[in-house]
């Protein structure tokens, strides 16, 4: 079954252009584990943008703060080579050497209604990104015969959703994406959740 996962992995990867693509059940997750991967400690999340990249560094217990920055397609989450990618739809579009995290929620150019992936430069990054999405596991082995060997979380694309991205993706390589930037988000510190 998780065949189609790894089918759809390699058209994301090609269309991005990127050696590698993780994918996993939301974008949100990808960036969780990328901070985990690369054990980010600090960084920096814009004044605009989605609402749960501040939970998650929260989530994650890291020292963090608001930058104002003028983004368009996608940003760097500060100090780090993560990119939240979440509304970047481009061939060809992968930054060499980051981990480039990608969304398939229903309102994104490929709407799967949930979804995204990791884009990694790395047979390494891949395996181990691969693993931490799927409970520590390696998805082609039935988990009870393995020998678990590191801590993973339940972030997995599921193959119906990967069946889907495979049907849309034609169409979706076809039609002109909306080009998104900080002005499509609101303004994040005026919200009382960050001033409590």
């Amino acid at each position: 079954m998780f065949d189609k996962v790894a089918e759809f992995e390699s058209a994301i990867a090609e269309f991005y252009g990127a050696p590698y693509a993780v994918a996993v059940d939301c974008c949100t997750h990808a960036i969780e584990l990328s901070l985990r991967y690369n054990k980010v400690c600090a960084s920096t999340c814009p004044t605009n943008t989605y609402i749960s990249i501040p939970f998650t560094f929260k989530k994650l217990n890291m020292k963090w703060k608001f930058e104002d920055k003028m983004w368009k397609d996608y940003y760097y989450l500060g100090n780090t080579n993560i990119i939240d990618a979440a509304v970047y739809w481009q061939a060809g579009g992968y930054v060499p050497n980051t981990l480039m995290c990608l969304s398939f929620q229903f309102k994104k150019h490929l709407s799967l209604g949930r979804g995204g992936a990791i884009l990694c430069s790395t047979i390494e990054q891949y395996s181990n990104l691969k693993r931490l999405s799927y409970d520590g596991r390696n998805p082609n082995i039935p988990w009870a015969e393995q020998d678990i060997d590191t801590a993973g979380y339940h972030y997995y694309m599921t193959p119906e959703t990967a069946q889907l991205g495979l049907d849309l993706l034609p169409q979706a390589k076809v039609l002109d994406a909306k080009r998104w930037t900080y002005k499509d988000y609101p303004y994040l510190p005026n919200m009382k959740v960050f001033n409590e």
